[in-house]
């Protein structure tokens, strides 16, 4: 993240702005659920390049806008109404594989044609550990690393293959800048960690101005666990019968019905197909 601010003089902007909050770097921590090494790091000027999702969080927690934290000088555009749903939705939930991205599934293939291992053993080896690293228990590397003792291989690098197989749902890439404008927009996602960023990085993944990004690897829960909705309930910041989430597994989304929640189920086999059902229920007078 540049937008002509050094990394020192946006540590001493975050350090100030979260004093001025009356905040401790472990209340602002807590709050914007970051992990206390990212925040020193970014206050002291030691991370060159914070991501966007990490300096909007801290923006919402110590209540500035992203232009008023990072010091643009430029000045603040007024915000545009949102709408509200004939529904009574005011803010719309996103999951990202298989609703913005889609056939990561077909890196098991690729990992199999290189290495000549079964893909089968290389998917259920796979699942085996995915859910720790999207829940932040281990690091990338450390999955990296336990993935590839597990299939007798020297190393292997599961973001790549991940990146090159994914590809974007094109009705969803028209279709979200139409959401954001409307209402407010947040991503709620199971998901390793630097993966949004990497895809947002290729591309794949649409750079909006999401309200909220609920990360699994940086909450520390994963869909469907009640904690990571509790989350992205508080970060949204509305009435649990005024948040849509759309998702492609139907487990995650009775786990957010239960809550109160909109759900829509997403097929991202028929992606114009759900994208006029979402519109459908967007719809205001």
């Amino acid at each position: 993240m540049s937008n002509g601010v050094d990394e020192k003089s946006l540590g001493l902007r975050l350090q100030a702005a979260r004093k001025a909050a009356g905040l401790t770097q472990q209340e602002l921590c807590q709050k914007a659920h970051l992990a206390y090494s990212t925040l020193a790091k970014i206050e002291r000027g030691a991370i060159k390049a914070p991501s966007i999702f990490t300096i909007q969080s801290i923006a919402d927690t110590v209540g500035l806008s992203l232009d008023e934290l990072i010091g643009t000088g430029a000045p603040s555009k007024p915000k545009p109404v949102k709408k509200t749903a004939k529904s009574g939705v005011r803010f719309v939930y996103f999951d990202v594989n298989g609703c913005l991205v889609r056939f990561f599934h077909q890196a098991f293939s690729r990992l199999a044609h290189e290495t000549g291992l079964p893909v089968d053993q290389i998917e259920t080896t796979f699942w085996h550990y995915n859910d720790a690293v999207c829940r932040g228990e281990v690091s990338l590397a450390e999955f990296n690393q336990a993935y590839a003792k597990r299939l007798k291989l020297p190393s292997l690098d599961w973001q790549k293959y991940y990146l090159d197989a994914v590809e974007p749902i094109t009705e969803m890439e028209a279709f979200l800048p139409w959401a954001v404008e409307h209402y407010e927009v947040g991503l709620l996602t199971n998901i390793m960690p630097g993966f949004i960023e990497a895809l947002q990085a290729a591309g794949k993944v649409p750079t909006l101005p999401y309200h909220s990004v609920i990360d699994s690897s940086q909450v520390k829960a994963i869909k469907p666990e009640a904690k990571i909705y509790q989350i992205a309930q508080e970060k949204a910041g509305v009435a649990p019968h005024e948040i849509l989430f759309v998702d492609d597994s139907r487990s995650n989304l009775m786990a957010a019905e239960k809550l109160g929640w909109h759900v829509m189920w997403f097929d991202d086999y028929r992606p114009a197909q759900s994208v006029a059902h979402i519109k459908e229920a967007l719809s205001f007078n």
